[in-house]
């Protein structure tokens, strides 16, 4: 007993399997008698389809095709709304779309057989951006093109208007971004009329359990999905895969045969969900002394052509953008448009980088019209413990922003480095221009509202047979730890070794239901669960008899092994209840959002070239209080990785949409920062850790920040007021030709 393995760093659990090359990702399995799919999509944005022609040069009899009358169930993909197809139905809603699956043995011949099929279609006018969507230029989902629509209030906004010392008013655009996981999408599936396997790349297996059930008319037992290594996902492999699983299998059911079905990069780029793009229209009522009054606020984000998961992007976005501020009248009106583009979906902060940019910016900017400094103005603003938030939530925890603020500001030497920055670019002949920019936010943990209450999420822990004990999660290992972290919290509640702690394969015919890999909620939601489902197996021990309140690891397998003996198999199971307090108003969208918030400061530094606009990221700090660090080096590396995409969000990664698709869906035209454009990322955790306490996740955190810090810091540079991500070096020139 009394052995601490959280806040070590502890080796990773599948670390060494991964660097020997011994781990096995989906395109690393073949089956006996394996054939190979593709998909077959829409080349235009919007239109009905008339006929699929079928070119003579190609021998048909040799491929096993799949049209919308091959589906033995229904033909939706099962999610929030079921408004998607599998397959499109006459009805063709963006460029991409699927439309039938093809499969051969020899996987060469797909492409042009696929080049080879014809789809005739009668196109109708398409809209592509958000203002065309709210302005009704064609109207595509039910009667005003609106996918979803939360309103958010506290207090009175009209009534503030007349009598507030300054109002100040912005808009502000962010741009879709490309997830980019190492590892492209792709399935296999062995299937028939009575059951269904699929093995893949995935987040989130009980999704695809889901969405498969409906699709074939089969029972949950009939359905079976396992989670293979997986390279990566930033939420991209959370509802996708879906309808990946979902081709495979039905092209493995009319074959008779196992089916792979791998997306190359273009594809994977083209076909698949993106962050979503936004706009965000910004009012803020101040006094005098910089105190705000009030808060008005228009959030709209692109949701593509379907629903997926836009709603619940949506209503994260929301909640998050007034950020970590007290003010008391709020407005927030959020809406979700449809587009004929490909549906956006999940990414890393899940909407929150959308809303907080927004915020952030148009807080230097009224700032800068109150002549106040900036980290003044915010840190006066600061949410307070018993504060409420936007949605009325009473801030019951310590909030340590001040602290957290100071520390970023001393790692960063901010107001030194503001100084020195501006005498160095007021000198003649200057070749860069320097800046320093910070932004100071919040993100909660774990599913909005009652979400986590709705998904009721199902953890086990059993003893094995040499006496040691294996969790039972869905939640998936992609990389970011979730292994590694679960054996940590599992052994110390065990007061046991580590390697005496196995994770189950996320396998649906052997794991529960634990709810997806998603929202930051893994360490918190479902690590919480381990805990109670592992402590379980020791007091059944402890019942028992065979244990005794002090034991050491060699104790705990010889009763384990004494148990199974005499009484067999020992599984335990628990089920998440929401904590004492929590109340939430789902038709109001008031109360408490989340059960905790992660705080952060970040503080960017960057050097602007005055001939060329090219920016540059030199240093970054992070300074996050996140409750207990279970393992500190992984996550530094979740706030390293992170923060690198998020300078990819802000100055790098532009998705070109053309016609209604991504037209640079290739690593040589989306451009991504590489380990020579990443600045030195130095990353703390404020003090103290709380041991034993709330472990509020980290994985979004340094994907909200970071794009304001380093946009504040190139506006810092140049004194040109930046409205938008990414901020190219064109984008920043046509700033300064405005001026000229």
């Amino acid at each position: 007993m009394n052995k601490k393995w959280v806040g070590t760093n502890v080796p990773r659990k599948e670390g060494i399997e991964k660097v020997t090359g011994k781990s096995k990702y989906i395109d690393d399995l073949t089956f006996p008698d394996m054939i190979y799919g593709i998909t077959v999509r829409s080349d235009v944005p919007r239109g009905t389809i008339r006929k699929i022609h079928f070119a003579d040069n190609i021998n048909w009899d040799e491929f096993t095709i799949v049209t919308i009358e091959d589906i033995p169930g229904e033909n939706v993909v099962t999610l929030i709304e079921s408004d998607q197809p599998f397959l499109a139905d006459k009805e063709i809603r963006h460029q991409q779309e699927p439309i039938l699956l093809l499969a051969h043995p020899d996987k060469s011949l797909l492409e042009e057989a696929r080049r080879s099929i014809r789809i005739e279609v009668d196109e109708l006018p398409a809209i592509f951006n958000i203002e065309e969507s709210l302005n009704k230029k064609q109207i595509i989902y039910s009667d005003d093109n609106i996918i979803k629509e939360y309103l958010i209030t506290k207090g009175n906004t009209d009534d503030v208007w007349d009598s507030a010392y300054k109002i100040v008013s912005e808009e502000y655009h962010t741009g879709a971004q490309e997830q980019l996981y190492i590892e492209n999408n792709g399935m296999i599936a062995i299937a028939n009329d009575e059951e269904v396997t699929v093995w893949g790349s995935m987040q989130c297996p009980y999704y695809i359990h889901k969405a498969l059930m409906p699709l074939f008319d089969l029972p949950a037992e009939k359905i079976r999905i396992i989670q293979t290594a997986t390279g990566g996902g930033f939420g991209g492999k959370e509802e996708y895969p879906s309808i990946i699983a979902g081709h495979a299998a039905l092209l493995a059911r009319k074959a008779q045969k196992p089916v792979k079905l791998m997306y190359d990069r273009a594809e994977d780029m083209v076909a698949t969900t993106k962050r979503h793009p936004s706009h965000t229209r910004q009012k803020i009522a101040v006094d005098e002394n910089g105190k705000l009054l009030a808060i008005d606020i228009d959030f709209v984000l692109d949701g593509g052509a379907y629903t997926t998961l836009s709603a619940v992007v949506l209503s994260r976005g929301a909640i998050h953008a007034a950020g970590p501020y007290a003010c008391e009248n709020i407005r927030i009106r959020a809406r979700a448009v449809a587009t004929n583009t490909p549906p956006q979906g999940a990414f890393r902060g899940f909407g929150a980088p959308q809303s907080i940019f927004a915020f952030e910016r148009h807080l230097d900017l009224v700032a800068k019209q109150l002549n106040m400094c900036p980290v003044e103005f915010r840190k006066q603003n600061f949410l307070q413990q018993g504060s409420l938030n936007a949605t009325g939530q009473k801030i019951e925890e310590e909030v340590r922003l001040d602290k957290v603020l100071d520390l970023a500001l001393e790692k960063s030497q901010y107001f030194a480095k503001k100084k020195q920055f501006a005498v160095h670019n007021s000198q003649k002949n200057v070749k860069t221009y320097k800046g320093v920019g910070l932004a100071s936010f919040y993100h909660g943990a774990g599913f909005t509202g009652s979400g986590e209450v709705y998904l009721a999420s199902i953890v086990g822990a059993r003893l094995t047979a040499d006496g040691k004990v294996k969790v039972l999660a869905a939640s998936t290992e992609i990389g970011q730890g979730t292994n590694t972290i679960f054996s940590q919290i599992a052994a110390d509640a065990l007061g046991i070794d580590y390697d005496m702690v196995e994770i189950e394969t996320p396998d649906t015919s052997k794991v529960p239901n634990s709810g997806p890999t998603v929202a930051s909620r893994t360490c918190m939601i479902v690590g919480k669960l381990v805990e109670s489902a592992v402590c379980g197996i020791r007091d059944t021990l402890l019942k028992s008899n065979l244990l005794t309140s002090e034991y050491t690891s060699q104790q705990f397998i010889t009763a384990s092994k004494k148990y199974l003996e005499d009484f067999g198999e020992l599984k335990i199971f628990v089920k998440y209840k929401p904590p004492a307090g929590i109340h939430w108003d789902e038709k109001n969208y008031r109360g408490s959002a989340y059960s905790a918030y992660a705080w952060a400061v970040y503080v960017a530094e960057v050097s602007v070239d005055k001939y060329t606009y090219e920016m540059q990221v030199d240093d970054f700090v992070a300074v996050q209080e996140v409750g207990e660090v279970v393992h500190p080096i992984l996550a530094q590396g979740q706030i390293e990785g992170g923060v690198a995409q998020g300078i990819g969000y802000a100055l790098y990664e532009d998705v070109v949409w053309r016609n209604g698709q991504m037209a640079n869906n290739q690593m040589t035209n989306y451009i991504i920062p590489t380990s020579l454009d990443a600045p030195d990322i130095r990353v703390f955790f404020s003090e103290p850790f709380q041991p034993g306490g709330v472990r509020k996740g980290i994985g979004e955190l340094p994907m909200d920040g970071t794009a304001p810090a380093v946009i504040s810091a190139v506006e810092n540079a140049t004194g040109k007021h930046v409205c938008h991500v990414p901020l190219r070096p064109e984008d920043l020139m046509m700033l300064y030709r405005k001026e000229t």
